[in-house]
């Protein structure tokens, strides 16, 4: 019985970290799009707006950073062992335009094969 109880417990744990994932991952996609989508009105006005969406989805907003008509925002879901955090992206479905750089990753990485970065190779098909 208490082997039962163990097992079942640690499936309580999974489901909640799968749980925690997603509302994160959720928050995140939502709060890029809010970004993205009002970024004419300035990179301080489309984080307020990004912050109050993660905030109506349960999440944290961790970081935001719009540059040009691009958000790059990370959110944050949970407390303690069951915490996640996720990023996103959100802008036009076109190319950058040249001279626009794309914000920083959370490391300070670039993003050298994103075929939105100016002078990076083009995505093959095949």
């Amino acid at each position: 019985m208490a082997m039962l109880c163990v097992v079942f417990g640690g499936v309580l744990a999974l489901g909640q970290a799968v749980v925690v994932r997603h509302r994160a991952a959720g928050g995140a996609d939502l709060a890029a799009l809010a970004a993205a989508d009002h970024w004419s009105d300035g990179p301080g006005a489309a984080c307020v707006r990004a912050e109050g969406v993660a905030r109506a989805q349960g999440v944290r907003l961790v970081r935001c950073a719009v540059v040009g008509e691009i958000s790059d925002v990370t959110a944050a879901s949970g407390r303690g062992p069951f915490t996640a955090e996720m990023r996103a992206r959100a802008g036009p479905a076109g190319p950058v335009p040249s001279g626009v750089p794309l914000p920083p990753g959370p490391d300070g990485a670039t993003y050298p094969d994103d075929p939105a970065v100016p002078g990076a190779p083009a995505p093959t098909e095949g």
